[in-house]
């Protein structure tokens, strides 16, 4: 192996079709590592270009997947071939129009997220993107994956199609369709059911409190009510695979799956209950928005770098939206949950002071160096996409449905995206999205994303919940404002955010400052809160902190009490058209 300078990848003329077969084993599942190896026949270029994706489709982070690589090597006929790695995900090997070559490598496989690969001696999970090499100039052929399990009790699940005769093979008509199609290898269990008369699957890992059959039927509410909103359902089958994990919680949206993650004792309590709820509506309708009307620039995705897009506050802020929406039309829980967890989502996004810094457009776009890498200053310089996006939905759904007195909603624009561009999986454009809104909202909507979308102007909920005899209402803190989050940490009180401008921030205290003590008592992040009710506004106090393990004094003045919490209450006496507008919106 040597290091060279990358030359370009051929151009040359493609044979008509190289066949492609991917082996994937793990002997000893222990050690973490799957044994992959890749076959190639009727292969005639003089060089063999591979390059494995850096970042998978619906997680908008550069991974680096090929760090997990190791053990590469090549050979045709148990005959060593010449390779070099030109780049950090992409190895060339020197074929000389050999037709027959067989690639091996191992990839390591120890994290348990929805997004990575994880092997241990209960089971064997990954995505395409992590595992398989990009083979350029045949990324739109068929490719056979064969899985060999390290015991004859395992089963496996994935949403490609078997191919007839060859145990455990299946097969994806190209690149795209591989990384989209997640493997679940093991003694899972599987449960069976139909919608519309189409099949599904819900495969769980882990072990676990679930009540499955309950489960199962505000699943397929959730689904009954999806489809309502598109005309139908865009595939032949579906699978939900669910890991179960001590603390994890997300999910990855796939054409045809979606992949799961949820805290293994987190249903029996009823609100943990309907967040997975919320979750399943969350990444089932990411299955239109985002995997078929998605933005012009993820419409062919480059796996080798970022995919920058303005419109990721759409893709995730309205699929975000409807997953608080779509258990209430479902009836998974009813108007009062829906309103508490609508207000949750408010206050989330009144208390991140980033949101007077940040334009959503400019979040969206920003993805790839900053939502998934936080750090002490975070939320003081960024917002969420998924939030703001959230929000900005909620307003052009009140919207809409104001000037239509509730004849049109955000419904509309929606479908019309799903004609326009999903159902032929054309990509739009940040304009045109905003078109089609304006076309269901039947005005002019520049003033609104230039204030909202790519502003940071304060988002005025009062004006879009009147009309439907809402509005916001905030509870005061009881102590004065200081400006700090202080955690508990293996008997340290360690303060992990400081508020820009704020009192504590003026004095000169620091995120990562062990707070000791007020006025010289000691304090604790449990106990912070109680000691700051015994001061008033105005009141200067001396916080003592360790700071780089140097002990510091500082003088602090507080400030007046900040709102800590936001709810979404009814108006006093509503009107009739405020009655009417309210009901029509929550179905009540």
């Amino acid at each position: 192996m040597t290091e060279v300078t990358a030359p370009p990848i051929q151009s040359s003329t493609k044979p008509h079709k190289v066949t492609i077969n991917y082996q994937v084993g793990m002997s000893n599942p222990q050690a973490h590592l799957f044994e992959v190896t890749l076959h190639l026949e009727d292969y005639s270029l003089s060089t063999l270009d591979l390059k494995m994706p850096v970042w998978t489709p619906g997680s908008y982070l550069v991974r680096e997947y090929a760090k997990h690589l190791q053990d590469f090597s090549a050979n045709s006929n148990d005959k060593a071939l010449n390779w070099q790695k030109i780049g950090k995900n992409h190895w060339q090997v020197n074929t000389n129009g050999i037709s027959q070559v067989t690639v091996k490598y191992r990839i390591f496989a120890n994290e348990l997220t929805v997004r990575t690969n994880h092997l241990d001696a209960s089971h064997g999970y990954f995505n395409g993107a992590a595992i398989f090499f990009r083979i350029p100039e045949f990324d739109k052929q068929p490719i056979n994956v064969t899985i060999q399990t390290p015991s004859p009790e395992w089963q496996v699940t994935t949403t490609l199609p078997v191919v007839e005769a060859q145990k455990n093979t299946f097969v994806a008509e190209d690149f795209d369709t591989l990384v989209d199609s997640p493997f679940e290898i093991g003694t899972h269990q599987i449960y069976d059911f139909e919608v519309r008369s189409l099949p599904h699957q819900l495969a769980i890992w882990g072990k676990g409190k679930v009540e499955v059959e309950p489960m199962i039927e505000d699943i397929k509410r959730i689904i009954e009510v999806e489809a309502d909103m598109f005309d139908g359902l865009p595939y032949e089958r579906y699978l939900f695979l669910l890991h179960l994990s001590a603390q994890s919680f997300g999910g990855l949206e796939h054409k045809n799956s979606c992949s799961l993650i949820y805290r293994r004792f987190g249903f029996n309590d009823r609100e943990k209950y309907e967040r997975f709820m919320q979750l399943v509506a969350h990444e089932f309708f990411h299955l239109w928005n985002v995997k078929r009307i998605r933005p012009k620039e993820l419409e062919v995705f480059d796996y080798d770098q970022e995919n920058y897009t303005p419109s990721l506050w759409f893709c995730e802020g309205t699929t975000s939206y409807y997953d608080l929406l779509i258990p209430l039309r479902a009836g998974i829980y009813d108007v009062k949950t829906y309103l508490n967890n609508l207000s949750k989502e408010i206050t989330r996004y009144q208390t991140t002071p980033g949101r007077k810094v940040q334009p959503v457009s400019e979040s969206s776009f920003d993805a790839w160096i900053k939502l998934y890498r936080q750090d002490a200053n975070s939320p003081n310089s960024q917002i969420s996409y998924y939030l703001k996006g959230e929000m900005i939905t909620l307003l052009l759904d009140l919207l809409i449905r104001s000037r239509h007195q509730n004849q049109r909603s955000l419904d509309d624009v929606m479908l019309k995206l799903w004609q326009k561009f999903g159902q032929d999986e054309i990509g739009y454009t940040a304009e045109e999205l905003k078109q089609i809104i304006e076309s269901v909202a039947g005005t002019d909507l520049t003033e609104f994303f230039q204030r909202y979308v790519h502003g940071i102007e304060e988002l005025p909920f009062d004006e879009y919940l009147e009309p439907f005899g809402l509005k916001l209402a905030e509870d005061k803190s009881s102590e004065p404002f200081l400006g700090i989050k202080v955690v508990s940490n293996s008997g340290k009180e360690s303060i992990k955010f400081v508020e820009y401008a704020s009192p504590a921030q003026i004095a000169g205290i620091d995120a990562g400052d062990e707070l000791l003590a007020i006025d010289g008592i000691k304090v604790t992040a449990n106990q912070l809160s109680e000691r700051l009710k015994d001061y008033q506004p105005q009141d200067t106090i001396e916080i003592t902190v360790f700071h780089q393990d140097e002990l510091r004094n500082y003088r602090v003045t507080l400030d007046e009490p900040r709102a800590s919490r936001y709810e979404v209450i009814t108006v006093k006496n509503p009107s009739v058209a405020q009655k009417e507008n309210f009901a029509n919106f929550l179905g009540v």
